[in-house]
């Protein structure tokens, strides 16, 4: 190696290590404005005198912003910069949950949260950009670290806000402790806006319209959205699936504890497994086949081994961090990212926020799980069929240039 390729290294050196700090600590942030209200929505209803109609606008604001605000990520990205533009998701993020958790009106709560999931929503499309950008060389690796961090802070927030409010006493306290957390993971971002990557204003080829005359594009959002509904399916059903069939509600919890917190072995090994690959179709089956077993063990299988099932299903989870990796291992440049990134996971999360009120409208009418499980297996259908085409070694660019 040259001395002029050593002092290369040696100055960025610094800046990778700073990079990957920042991703870490902003994917920690990315799901704690959603998980923290969970474990506390009936407490935050009844002191906030929330209505039922409020109750249900906050469970499905995330798939709202999600979606909205993740599409016209790109665009602002291009106006004022990637760096810039996570650090204000950031604050935007902080400043909500903490006008939040100060509050005693639900519009006001309502309105907070909305403010809040808007900065989450814009970091879910830039952190995959930032990745490609940064880290192009090093996807699976990178996407292992931020899917992991996801969890983390997925699991972190749903498991410790009953706690911390438990100890203080104080809702206000066990939500706005999450904003603080938030600040932290500013600070990186801060030092990195001396870094800010050149501009691509132009953004031909990667706005929305051309994203959906895309059929590698609508392939990878229908292949998200529906492992992104049968997460949502799990998490909202799961213990109501256990206690129906004889499981108390200790046991049910106990069970969703497991099956949430096996999200970060299985965020880890999953884009490490599929990086070795430069098809990723067979992880893209082996996952579909654990989906498929526990699914068919819940639904038809001995109830005592209800744990193994779950830890199939778990398993099969890793279509997620896998959804992630294909928003860079199917583009070739950062602003190409940003575009799929952005029209995958609001597409996606739009597709998938009809997936719990679809099972709930099934049970109620089967009066009973047959309904709803048949339900999930087309959805695993379709997964394999789009995760068939979007796994196959293509680029969304040669696609757009055929065309």
């Amino acid at each position: 190696m040259s001395v002029l390729a050593q002092e290369s290294r040696a100055r960025t050196a610094p800046l990778a290590w700073l990079l990957v700090l920042g991703i870490v600590l902003a994917a920690l942030n990315l799901r704690t404005a959603v998980t923290s209200v969970g474990p506390l929505l009936d407490q935050l209803a009844g002191a906030l005198g929330m209505s039922s109609v409020g109750t249900g606008l906050l469970t499905t604001l995330p798939v709202l912003a999600f979606a909205g605000v993740g599409a016209v990520t790109p665009a602002l990205s291009r106006r004022v910069g990637e760096h810039r533009l996570l650090l204000l998701a950031l604050i935007t993020l902080g400043l909500g949950m903490l006008v939040r958790s100060l509050v005693g009106s639900a519009p006001v709560f309502l309105l907070s949260s909305a403010v809040a999931l808007s900065g989450g929503a814009v970091g879910n499309v830039l952190i995959p950009t930032l990745i490609k950008r940064h880290f192009p060389a090093r996807t699976g690796i990178m996407t292992t670290v931020y899917t992991t961090a996801l969890a983390v802070g997925t699991m972190l927030a749903a498991a410790a806000t009953v706690p911390i409010e438990r100890a203080s006493g104080d809702w206000h306290i066990a939500l706005g402790v999450w904003a603080a957390l938030a600040a932290v993971a500013a600070i990186p971002w801060l030092a990195l806006l001396r870094s800010e990557p050149e501009r691509n204003t132009a953004g031909r080829g990667t706005g929305l319209r051309a994203m959906a005359r895309s059929k590698l594009a609508w392939m990878v959002a229908i292949y998200f959205g529906t492992q992104s509904m049968i997460a949502y399916i799990m998490f909202g059903w799961l213990a109501t699936i256990l206690t129906d069939s004889g499981f108390t509600t200790a046991q049910a919890g106990l069970v969703l504890g497991i099956f949430t917190a096996l999200s970060i072995p299985v965020s880890i090994l999953v884009p490490v497994v599929a990086s070795r690959f430069r098809d990723q179709r067979p992880v893209v089956v082996g996952l579909v086949a654990f989906y498929a077993i526990g699914f068919l063990g819940l639904w038809a299988g001995p109830i005592s081994l209800a744990l193994v099932w779950v830890v199939f299903v778990a398993v099969g989870m890793g279509s997620f961090p896998l959804a992630l990796m294909m928003l860079a291992l199917r583009t070739r440049t950062p602003e190409s990212t940003a575009a799929l990134s952005a029209f995958g996971q609001s597409a996606g999360y739009l597709i998938a926020g009809a997936g719990p009120l679809l099972v709930g409208v099934l049970r109620e009418l089967a009066g009973g799980w047959a309904l709803p499980y048949a339900m999930i297996f087309v959805v695993l259908a379709v997964q394999l069929l789009t995760g068939l085409y979007a796994g196959r070694e293509r680029y969304l660019e040669d696609e757009t240039m055929t065309r």
